[in-house]
């Protein structure tokens, strides 16, 4: 990761194309946090321009389809419907002569996995059992820990979101994964003790339920009964219902946790940074609590981050998410993320100090256990914008 020690504000001070103010306003959305939230109709016609350049450099769709008499694909909350030779919102499913053909099954997808030491940057590390040897010795090799152990990470080409500020954007170069058999990796991890997690992320394995909820199902069945593999997601949250509640089940045996990542509590802003819908993240945030974390209450299933994106994820819309997963349980754990320039967000500063301060201050007036990460970019960020 490169992140210049020098920046401009004159980079990041842009006028808004709909109130022409000059306020912090990244070129890639044109569009300041208010006009999205308070005028949005206007917004939004700026706001799928933007989108539409982004994706059409990837050959990808700018809209999930919504072809009628198309195929319909409901593994994720987009619920594309496509034409004759349409590809899908995540580039993985397209029509093709009139048959749904995917590029990621129950028996392949495409991805690279590699091996992370523990304790790994996971931003559940600060409470996971690899890190703190919660859950030992039936979710845990060690009480002190897991080094010397490893994350298998599995990272997924494709995702059911377009985030502009996506750090991890090369998955939307679907054609460089490597397709890979379930059966395959699966064996790979039964074969190697010093692996103690799984961890799917991406992209976002939403597209790719049905190949993880094989290769966990492989996994939970022939591995030793004393072996220890938690099975760990970090997504962006909209799944298919049915499928993210089985997949639940998985995580709860196996010690895992699946965190989600709460782009923004306005629908309005989410559409903004991401091309779609939050509408089901919240629902299956609160179904996984309500169904899972009576039953393994000493490791949650669930944690939730929130990335600080400057001039439109601030304080004010943490305190939003706050209190929604406070009413909830206040005990679950949430973690602020300081923003660094990436992708077409890269017109944008650090997020600055005060304000990644205000937002953990805020975050802490209702939630329990807050947790600031990527601490070490604010001695690179501004004080205030």
């Amino acid at each position: 990761m490169k992140v210049s020690l020098i920046q401009n504000p004159k980079t990041w001070l842009n006028a808004c194309r709909v109130c022409g103010q000059v306020k912090v306003v990244s070129n890639a959305i044109g569009v300041c946090k208010d006009c999205i939230i308070n005028r949005f109709e206007e917004a939004k016609i700026i706001i799928d321009e933007s989108h539409k350049k982004v994706r059409a450099k990837f050959a990808l769709p700018s809209r999930p389809p919504r072809n009628e008499g198309g195929l319909k694909c409901n593994i994720c909350s987009n619920n594309c419907v496509m034409g004759e030779g349409e590809v899908g919102f995540c580039g993985l499913r397209y029509n093709k002569n009139g048959k749904l053909v995917s590029l990621s099954t129950l028996e392949y997808a495409p991805l690279y996995a590699y091996l992370d030491p523990h304790i790994t940057n996971c931003c559940a590390a600060w409470f996971c059992p690899a890190a703190t040897g919660r859950g030992y010795p039936k979710y845990a090799v060690s009480p002190h820990g897991e080094r010397g152990y490893y994350n298998l990470a599995i990272f997924f080409y494709g995702c059911n979101f377009s985030c502009l500020f996506c750090q991890n954007w090369d998955h939307k170069n679907i054609k460089k994964g490597k397709i890979v058999k379930s059966r395959d990796l699966a064996y790979n991890i039964l074969n190697n003790d010093k692996v103690t997690c799984i961890c799917y992320f991406g992209g976002s394995p939403e597209p790719h339920l049905p190949f993880t909820m094989r290769l966990n199902d492989i996994i939970l069945r022939n591995k030793d009964e004393r072996r220890i593999i938690r099975i760990c997601y970090e997504w962006n949250g909209a799944g298919n219902q049915n499928l993210v509640r089985r997949i639940g089940e998985q995580v709860l045996v196996s010690g895992g946790i699946i965190k989600f990542d709460l782009k923004a509590f306005s629908s309005e802003l989410n559409y903004a940074l991401t091309g779609v819908s939050n509408e089901i993240v919240y629902d299956n945030f609160k179904m996984l609590y309500d169904e899972f974390w009576e039953d393994r209450k000493e490791i949650p299933i669930i944690t939730a981050t929130t990335l600080l994106v400057p001039g439109y994820v601030d304080a004010d819309e943490v305190e939003k998410i706050s209190r929604f997963i406070a009413s909830i349980d206040p005990d679950i754990p949430y973690s602020l993320l300081v923003f660094h320039p990436d992708f077409e967000l890269h017109d944008l500063p650090i997020t600055p100090f005060k304000e990644a301060l205000r937002a953990y201050e805020r975050a802490k007036k209702y939630l329990k256990k807050v947790y600031l990460g990527n601490r070490f970019l604010l001695s690179m960020a501004p004080n205030e914008i």
